[in-house]
């Protein structure tokens, strides 16, 4: 489809016609057009009544195996090339379709319920200037809506105005992101004003011009054109589509996107899908089956030319009238073979691999062990393609603010003015008699705080040291934190954008520095019980990419300030050349990092009034540009933010979670090697690597006696340099640059990878999102490795998504890493019973599946590959046509499928214990194409047994009654139950964890052969289906004779007695280690493990720089900077408030 439009997306406000116009269409086939602006009815189902048959099978045949069959099929139905029945390959091949016709069908029955719920919502829409109910599928671009408390946003919408003081507006946005907690959202000032009548707004008439509709949930640009002005549009103004209204009465938007246009329905496309190693290999065998197919079908297709020119042309009575000559023949014949041999592929495979997957998910999900009480959240596998590759993983990349640690912010230490304040933490943990302070004094003091360090509130108290008041005040003025007073307790409540903005001004209010309100151009404040208001001139934001934020005051007296907190590293780059304490501040800066906390610089500039006016300008037309207006914004800002005052430095505690050091050595005891890949400083993931005993002290040496890593690179570069001009000293040198610098690119990222390889762990500091990604990316292009990246931020998704295998924590910065996951569950410690337990089950009983499933078709088929040899190379089969249709279906799946569910060599406790037993799933032991030539001859070596022990039983024999049953259907009868006997004995030898399920199974498969060979030899069912049963009393008949049991029991127990012997030798003369701790398994169940406690805290070396995580998402500065605040008229003062987010 071709858009013709290329201009900006435009919304005429309460004109349905405006995108009717010619210029706003597109071409949808031929000369048909239509409007681009999508209707609000929304279609995710697939299929109708009449269509759900043919497009559904057309989907399925899109599979390679399903036309492979489909192919067969047609096949049989050639009289002079099958001689199999056309049933024997349709039977499965429709249980195969239906099977998955029948699942696809409840998925979309369950889609037309859901879309027929949301298209009759309703809601009130404008029209003819009143409000009347409408559905939601009626609602077009352009009408104004009116939504109340606890309605769905029915599209995208800028909101107009709202019953809250200044259009403020908060909504829950569970169903686009997974966030429980309310977000705030506001109306522009000047709609707030002009837009609360309903006269008022169907006079509105405002043209919208945004961007084109896309599926970034964190971002919109736009700009509303109304009476001659132009007025910024972002984010903060946009109510999307599955918003929920939360405490707000009513409230006025302007449909902006509508139905398929919307950013929750863009998002609902694919995503990208990742593909198991198992999946990979398994795909290569069936190719491999396939090409032996073909290969052993030609052979015996040659095989039938020169047995009709030297024997079957000269047997009169095998003249079946035909005048084909040998070559003809042969032709016939390997078409004949390829139907009869078809079962080497299995048909079945696929589907039976996919309902062992699901539940082996369900297994995950139900695991009590993986519940998190605390947060009543179950662990949660949300694909179910990818559980064996948990067994393979080899590198784990870890973010670690929420993930490693609890995202959980306290206020410690600070530096102000070169003087360090706060105890420190070791001495804290050894001591009892340090007392925190008494904060009786402050009316707003949270109970729960605490702070060692006496002398810095005695120093606020005393008002002898300005620089600690100024310190305070930062914290209390600079920043995004929304402040809403909780009527019902009378107390405030802090929305904070990170869990680090929210510790520092709680720990501001605590020190007596309270920030009480806020609204559109001010900021009100209670320094030490006096009541200051500030003028917001402006609110400079923070980004990853800044690591600051800054906001510009104007205060009492007149003066203009401007406060800015950030990572060290951008903040000692602003400081004016005269700025004191720089050195001492960064001393307590790198004792701060030696301790784990997280660190921030505050520091402060003057700003004159004809300075401001002139930044102010530009600030003004970057705020309106429609095109990157956020570098227009972060250029205005670097203006501004230059010669800045150092002011001090504060210090965050962020503790471990539960169990992290515990987790990390199990894994790294598995041999998967870990990385961390954080925003902070070196120094505090390095110290955070000690806590969590990722690096030990035999590490630390090594770490800090190397060079840094360009150096080491630039170093490698030269030597290779050197070699490549001795090795080509009489060579042309190349003379264009681009080729050798993408070589050169490419060797650095090899050389990287190699040296980072080698470690056995390794931390990345000061990494951005994109870097992490790319750190994963380069892992798996290089070493071919299975990857896993775990996270619980927003800035963990590209990691997330990049891996083998995505975990996402539900922690503390929202449900954005969980959203993007495959699995998620709410510790990091819960990821080593889903590796070590439900990964390394999953990836043996699939193993154990696959190396069965083939082995029971190899030996099923290759008998008739035996008896070609005595029918003339002819394509006859050597078992009863129904045995051939059932076998795969009832006969031998059940056990199989057990098996692939429930096997386990050892219990989950001591799976855990013993971290060795992963080894064989990196190192792909268990499945791979030596397992599977393995299968093969075993299976060659079954189907020799099943079919020459019998035929030599068959030769010169006599039954009881003096007559021989020497016939072929008494000799497919003996073969068939042989296999069938051998195959469900076989994988009982293979199974190593037995339940009353997997006893049913095995001696159930066998008893429904039994039943239902005797229903259809039987003489009634004859009658009926003369042509379709000819084996009539063929059963009763054989095994009325004693020798052909013998002959049943003799081949069953000489092709099992070989697998029992080697089995019996591996596991005493070779064990494994699985083999040895299963033989130990009620020793070591009975004995107590004894987990050593590691410290509190263990510290490495004195380093030199400091540390500040930039994990948290952007803030409300827009919010701040556009908006009002939550209450207009405050009626009395809060006391004390908590510093949590209301989750209503």
């Amino acid at each position: 489809r071709v858009n013709q439009y290329k201009g900006p997306w435009k919304v005429k406000a309460n004109d349905r016609d405006f995108c009717n116009l010619p210029e706003f269409q597109k071409k949808v086939f031929l000369c048909f057009k239509k409007s681009k602006y999508a209707g609000n009815a929304i279609k995710t189902y697939k299929y109708n009544f009449f269509t759900f048959l043919p497009l559904n099978l057309f989907e399925q045949f899109k599979r390679a195996a399903n036309i492979y069959f489909l192919v067969l099929l047609i096949l049989q139905i050639i009289p002079q090339i099958s001689t199999l029945p056309w049933y024997t390959t349709l039977v499965p091949l429709v249980i195969v379709l239906a099977i998955t016709a029948i699942k696809d069908l409840v998925d979309d029955l369950a889609r037309h319920r859901m879309d027929k719920e949301v298209n009759n919502r309703k809601c009130d829409v404008l029209l003819d200037g009143r409000f009347k109910e409408s559905k939601w599928m009626d609602i077009h671009v352009g009408d104004v809506v009116r939504l109340k408390k606890n309605d769905f946003v029915p599209a995208d919408i800028v909101l107009l105005s709202s019953s809250n003081p200044n259009s403020l507006c908060y909504v829950e946005t569970a169903e686009l992101d997974g966030e429980t907690n309310l977000k705030f959202k506001m109306g522009l000032k000047v709609t707030d004003e002009h837009l609360q009548e309903e006269q008022q707004i169907a006079n509105f008439d405002a043209m919208i011009e945004c961007e084109e509709p896309n599926n970034r949930l964190d971002k919109f640009t736009g700009v509303m054109k109304w009476n001659n002005e132009a007025f910024p549009l972002d984010l903060d103004n946009m109510l999307l589509r599955g918003c929920k209204i939360r405490n707000t009465e009513v409230l006025h938007g302007l449909v902006i996107f509508a139905g398929a246009d919307t950013k929750i329905m863009r998002n609902g496309g694919k995503t990208r899908f990742k593909r198991t190693k198992i999946d990979e290999l398994m795909n290569y065998m069936v190719y491999s089956i396939f090409v032996l197919l073909i290969l052993v079908s030609a052979g015996l297709a040659i095989g039938n030319t020169f047995w009709y020119d030297q024997i079957g042309s000269n047997a009169w009575y095998l003249y079946d009238g035909k005048q084909y000559n040998s070559s003809y023949r042969g032709f016939l014949s390997f078409w004949g073979y390829i139907i009869v041999l078809n079962t080497m592929v299995p048909i079945s495979l696929y589907v039976s691999v996919e309902v062992i997957r699901l539940g082996q998910s369900k297994f995950i999900n139900w695991d009590l062990q993986m519940y998190y009480p605390e947060k009543d959240t179950a662990a949660k596998a949300r694909t179910t393609t990818l559980n064996e590759q948990l067994g393979q993983i080899e590198y784990i990349f870890s973010d670690k603010t929420g993930t490693l640690t609890q995202n959980i912010m306290a206020f410690k230490k600070c530096t102000i003015s070169g003087h360090t304040y706060g105890r420190p933490l070791i001495t804290i943990c050894h001591t009892d008699r340090i007392k925190i302070f008494d904060l009786k004094w402050n009316k707003y003091a949270d109970g729960r705080f605490q702070f060692y360090d006496h002398s810095l509130i005695s120093c606020i108290q005393s008002k002898k040291n300005p620089d600690v008041h100024e310190f305070f005040k930062l914290l209390c003025l600079c920043h995004t934190v929304m402040v809403e007073q909780k009527e019902d307790i009378n107390e405030l409540v802090y929305q904070a954008a990170s869990p680090d903005e929210g510790a520092l001004v709680t720990a501001a209010r605590n020190f007596g520095f309270v920030f009480l309100s806020r609204t559109q151009d001010t900021i009100t404040v209670s320094e030490l019980g006096v009541e200051k208001t500030y003028q917001m001139l402006a609110l400079l934001d923070f980004n990853s990419d800044r690591k600051r934020m800054s906001v510009i005051l104007r205060f009492p007296d007149g003066k203009i300030r401007l406060y800015c907190k950030g990572a060290d590293t951008v903040v000692y780059e602003r400081l004016h050349p005269s700025s004191k304490h720089k050195e001492r501040t960064q001393s307590a800066l790198e004792a701060f990092a030696n301790e784990t906390l997280r660190t921030l610089c505050l520091c402060y500039k003057d700003i004159t009034e004809e300075e401001f006016d002139s930044w102010a300008r530009k600030h003004k037309a970057a705020s309106v540009s429609m095109s990157d207006r956020e570098a227009a914004l972060d250029e205005v800002y670097e203006l501004i933010e230059r010669n800045l005052q150092l002011i001090g430095a504060t210090a965050i505690e962020d503790k471990l979670q539960d169990g992290v050091p515990d987790t990390i050595a199990k894994l790294a005891k598995a041999n998967i090697k870990i990385w961390v890949l954080t925003g902070d400083k070196k120094e505090t993931a390095e110290n955070i690597g000690y806590s969590c005993q990722l690096l030990t002290g035999d590490i630390l040496s090594c770490i800090l006696h190397f060079k840094p890593i360009n150096e080491i690179l630039y170093e490698k570069k030269k030597k290779r340099r050197r070699l490549r001009l001795r090795k080509f000293k009489k060579k042309t040198i190349p003379k264009d640059g681009q080729p050798m610098d993408e070589r050169e690119k490419e060797q650095r990222q090899i050389d990287f990878v190699d040296m980072a390889c080698e470690c056995s762990a390794v931390i990345c500091c000061r990494v951005t999102p994109k870097q992490k990604a790319n750190v994963v990316n380069l892992v798996k292009k290089y070493k071919k490795a299975v990857t896993l990246s775990i996270g619980d931020g927003a800035n963990d998704v590209n990691m997330i998504k990049t891996a083998d295998i995505g975990v996402g924590i539900s922690g503390q910065e929202g449900m954005q890493a969980v959203m993007s996951s495959d699995y998620a569950f709410a510790q990091f410690r819960y990821l080593q019973r889903l590796l070590l337990v439900h990964g390394r089950w999953s990836y043996i009983r699939m193993c154990k599946f696959l190396r069965y499933f083939f082995y029971k078709n190899f030996a099923f088929t290759l008998v008739h590959f035996w008896y070609s040899f005595f029918s003339g190379y002819s394509s006859q089969i050597a078992y009863e046509d129904w045995f051939i249709t059932l076998y795969n279906v009832c006969y031998s799946s059940l056990p199989v499928l057990l098996v692939g569910l429930l096997d386990q060599d050892v219990s989950d406790s001591l799976s855990i214990r013993f971290p060795k037993l992963y080894l064989p799933g990196p190192q792909g032991v268990m499945f791979n194409y030596k397992n599977f030539f393995i299968s093969l001859f075993h299976g060659i070596f079954t189907s020799l047994i099943i079919f020459f022990i019998p035929y030599g039983a068959f030769r010169q024999t006599m039954g009881q009654d003096g007559e021989a049953p020497s016939d072929y259907q008494s000799f497919a009868v003996v073969t068939a139950s042989s296999l069938t006997i051998i195959v469900n004995l076989q994988i009982s030898l293979n199974t190593s964890y037995w339940t009353f399920v997997n006893f049913f199974a095995v001696l159930g498969s066998i008893a429904i052969y039994f039943g239902i060979m005797f229903d259809i030899h039987s003489a009634g069912i004859h009658v009926i289906f003369t042509s379709a049963f000819t084996f009539t009393g063929v059963a009763s008949n054989t095994f009325r004779q004693p020798y052909l049991w013998l002959t049943i029991i003799l081949t069953v127990g000489i092709s099992l007695l070989p697998v029992i012997c080697i089995e019996f030798l591996q596991k005493t003369i070779w064990p494994s280690e699985g083999d040895k701790i299963q033989r130990n398994r009620r020793k070591y169940e009975e004995q107590v493990e004894v987990v050593k406690k590691p410290e509190p805290f263990q510290r490495g070396r004195r380093s030199r720089r400091s540390a500040y995580a930039f994990s948290h998402s952007r803030g409300y500065a827009d919010l701040i900077a556009s908006g009002r605040s939550i209450r207009r008229k405050p009626t009395q003062r809060p006391i004390p408030e908590i510093n949590q987010a209301e989750n209503s």
